[in-house]
């Protein structure tokens, strides 16, 4: 498999150098484990430690891998609620490392695998984390998107709708076999698509435990990473993409699921429990067409796996375990019909 183009450490240096106030080199780079989408790496300097995100190498998918785009949600956010990084220079000059890249601030904290927490010691502090989580989806639900410049970030309304159709759409350009689940999936969702309601806001798109970096000394929340699949869309879109991946087993992606966990003696809330304060928070009542939110966010996965695998086929994903997850494909629309039929049965 292909890797990404390499750096030159010394135009890069003084690139960042010109563009960057009080960067200073050398600098050395170490690239971070884990990730499929954009490679990013630490980056020590000589006046202090940074983080550099980068596109990927090789023939990309129309609108995916924009780190422009997260750069300018990173920007826009820096004085909100919602804890980010912060955000120092987008490259638009692919001739400096080979492709799109923005450097950003180094947050010094601890990123979570497993949504059982299991490397904390009290069911208190797991408790205090979920509801850390659970009240940063709020704060970005909430943002004022004309405040801080984002109402053009995304087109408003029809939001499953539009995604249902771009992932179907992304699904079949990198399909490398027929798997009768996904078509099933697919199809009862084109059937099942909620009215439009109006609710639109600021969306993560990856809202998940390992996209969150929480400080080492507290449950607290400092920064939200991964802007890539961030846009204007439903808010539900997100709560259902973090409960869907709280449903998954052990093993599957770079999360181990709460599957077969039993959450209340660790301290974690139960779905229905997680969805009721999002809701309290948000001041919204009950949330129609849950299974429909559910089944949408397994196929969005499956389908977001399979470009992955697609990807690694033509040798520029940028994970080395790249390939493996073309076989989570298959699993995660099963686990979506396996919703579905429950809410058929009752």
């Amino acid at each position: 498999m292909a890797q990404e183009s390499p750096v030159n450490n010394e135009q890069l240096t003084a690139y960042l150098e010109a563009h960057v106030d009080g960067f200073r080199g050398p600098i050395t780079l170490e690239k971070f484990a884990g990730g499929q989408s954009n490679p990013t790496f630490k980056v020590t300097s000589a006046s202090g430690v940074y983080v550099l995100r980068r596109q990927p190498s090789g023939k990309l998918l129309k609108s995916a891998h924009a780190v422009d785009r997260e750069y300018r949600v990173l920007n826009a956010l820096k004085d909100s609620d919602v804890p980010v990084a912060k955000v120092f220079h987008l490259c638009e000059d692919s001739s400096i490392i080979g492709s799109l890249f923005y450097l950003m601030q180094f947050c010094d904290g601890t990123v979570y695998w497993s949504a059982s927490l299991a490397e904390i010691d009290t069911n208190e502090q797991r408790s205090a984390m979920y509801d850390a989580m659970n009240k940063v989806l709020v704060a970005l639900h909430s943002v004022d998107v004309d405040a801080v410049g984002l109402s053009d970030y995304g087109k408003a309304g029809n939001y499953f709708e539009r995604q249902l159709t771009r992932w179907t759409s992304q699904y079949r350009v990198t399909e490398l076999k027929k798997i009768a689940a996904m078509d099933e999936l697919s199809q009862w969702l084109e059937q099942h698509v909620p009215e439009d309601d109006g609710r639109v806001c600021l969306v993560h798109g990856d809202f998940r435990l390992d996209n969150m970096m929480f400080a080492k000394d507290s449950p607290d929340i400092i920064a939200l990473l991964d802007w890539e699949l961030s846009t204007l869309g439903h808010p539900f879109a997100d709560l259902a993409y973090q409960c869907m991946q709280l449903r998954m087993p052990a093993g599957m992606g770079s999360i181990d699921g709460l599957q077969d966990i039993d959450r209340a003696s660790l301290g974690i809330p139960t779905e229905a429990e997680y969805v009721a304060l999002y809701c309290q928070r948000m001041g919204i009542g009950h949330i129609e067409n849950w299974v429909f939110y559910l089944a949408f966010s397994f196929f969005r996965l499956a389908a977001i796996a399979q470009g992955v695998a697609k990807r690694a086929t033509e040798g520029n994903a940028s994970n080395e375990h790249a390939n493996k997850v073309g076989s989570f494909v298959e699993p995660l629309a099963k686990m979506a019909l396996e919703v579905i039929a429950k809410e058929i049965k009752r």
